[in-house]
C-alpha cells in the first residue's frame, strides 16, 4: 500500500514548474513542488501583511521567536519582507526557564537569527520576575494552568524587551490553528472582552508597540513544513506542560475537522474575523495597573494579578512605567 502511494506521489508534476510534488494542498488541490510550496507560504504572507495593513515604511520591528518551527519560520520570511519597507528587523527570545526544553530552541533561535543577519535578543523570567516557569508551576496556587501563566509572563517579557529595544511592530507566529483555537477557548470560557480584541493586528492608544500575526492564514502543518523544506532546526522536544491546557484537545478536535472537511479552519477563521468585528466596538478601554503602572483593564494588569497568587516571598518587584 505505501509502495503504491509512493509511485502515485512520484507521478504527480507540480502544477507551476512540473516539478516533483512535495505537498500537495487538500482543500485547494495544489499540488506543488518544494521551492513552489515555500514560494506559496512566502506569497500569503505578504498578501496577509498587506490586507491587514500590517507594516508602514520605516518602522522598526521585532519577530518573537521562540526557536520553534513556526516563529523561525516567520522570522525567515519576515527577513525577506521587513527591508523591503524601508524598516529594520530585530529578533526577541524569552527563556522561560524550563529545564530540557528551553536551552536547544534559544540555541535553534542563535543560529538561525546569525544566519540571516538578524540582532538577537533575549529575556528570562529569571531576570524579570526572579523566578522560572518550573519553579512558578512549583509554587503556584488556585487552578491556573501553566499555558495560562506562561502566557501571561511571557507576553509581559516581550512588551519589556519591545520596550528595551525601541520597537514600534511585534509580529508573532500565530498560525491559523493557534488563531481559531484562541478564538474557541475564548468563546467557550464566554469571554466576551477578548472576543473584540480578536484579529491580525492590535494597537490601542497606551500600548506603544502594534502587535500583527502575518502567519493567521497559514495552517500550522504548512509553516512546519515551510520550515523542513527550508533546513530550518527543528525542536526535537515539546514543552512538557503543553497538555495541561484545553488547547490541545481543541486542538485534536480541529484537526479531526480539518481531516473529514477540507478547508473547515479557513472558514472558522473567517467566521471568528466576523464575530470579533461585532464585538469590537464595546472594547474595554485600558488604565493603569496601580501595581507595576503598565495598561490594564483593571485595577491590576493580568501579570501583577497572577504574581499575586503566589507565596510573597516570591513575588518579584518592578519598577513602574511611567
Amino acid at each position: 500500500m505505501r509502495h503504491r502511494f509512493s509511485q502515485a506521489m512520484q507521478t504527480l508534476k507540480c502544477m507551476n514548474c512540473a516539478g516533483p510534488v512535495f505537498y500537495t494542498r487538500r482543500y485547494s488541490g495544489e499540488s506543488l513542488c518544494s521551492a513552489c510550496f515555500r514560494q506559496s507560504i512566502e506569497s500569503k504572507v505578504r498578501r496577509t501583511i498587506s490586507k491587514y495593513r500590517m507594516l508602514k515604511h520605516g518602522e522598526r520591528v521585532a519577530v518573537a521567536v521562540s526557536g520553534g518551527k513556526d516563529s523561525l519560520s516567520l522570522l525567515t520570511i519576515m527577513a525577506k519582507i521587513v527591508p523591503k519597507h524601508g524598516s529594520e528587523l530585530v529578533a526577541i527570545t524569552v527563556d522561560e526557564g524550563i529545564d530540557g526544553y528551553r536551552d536547544e530552541s534559544i540555541s535553534n533561535a542563535r543560529l538561525v537569527t546569525e544566519r540571516l543577519g538578524v540582532p538577537l535578543h533575549v529575556i528570562s523570567y529569571k531576570q524579570l520576575f526572579g523566578f522560572t516557569q518550573d519553579q512558578a508551576i512549583n509554587t503556584r496556587t488556585g487552578k491556573v494552568t501553566s499555558c495560562a501563566m506562561c502566557g501571561t509572563f511571557r507576553r509581559r517579557a516581550i512588551d519589556v524587551a519591545s520596550d528595551q529595544l525601541g520597537v514600534e511592530v511585534l509580529a508573532t507566529a500565530h498560525n491559523l490553528d493557534d488563531m481559531v483555537q484562541t478564538f474557541m477557548i475564548n468563546l467557550m470560557n464566554c469571554d466576551l472582552k477578548r472576543l473584540g480584541w480578536f484579529g491580525g493586528t492590535s494597537q490601542s492608544e497606551r500600548f506603544k508597540v502594534r502587535r500583527i500575526h502575518p502567519f493567521m492564514e497559514i495552517y500550522e502543518k504548512e509553516a512546519a513544513l515551510y520550515a523542513f523544506a527550508s533546513g530550518l532546526p527543528m525542536q526535537s522536544t515539546h514543552c512538557p506542560y503543553m497538555d495541561e491546557g484545553i488547547r490541545s484537545s481543541i486542538r485534536i478536535y480541529l484537526n479531526s475537522l480539518e481531516e473529514a472537511h477540507p478547508g473547515i479552519k479557513n472558514m472558522m477563521l473567517k467566521s471568528a474575523l466576523g464575530v470579533a468585528d461585532r464585538f469590537r466596538q464595546s472594547r474595554t478601554e485600558s488604565t493603569r495597573c496601580v501595581s507595576c503602572g503598565r495598561p490594564s483593564t483593571g485595577e491590576l494588569c493580568s501579570t501583577c494579578e497572577l504574581l499575586s497568587t503566589f507565596p510573597a516571598s516570591s513575588i518579584p518587584v518592578e519598577t513602574p512605567v511611567s
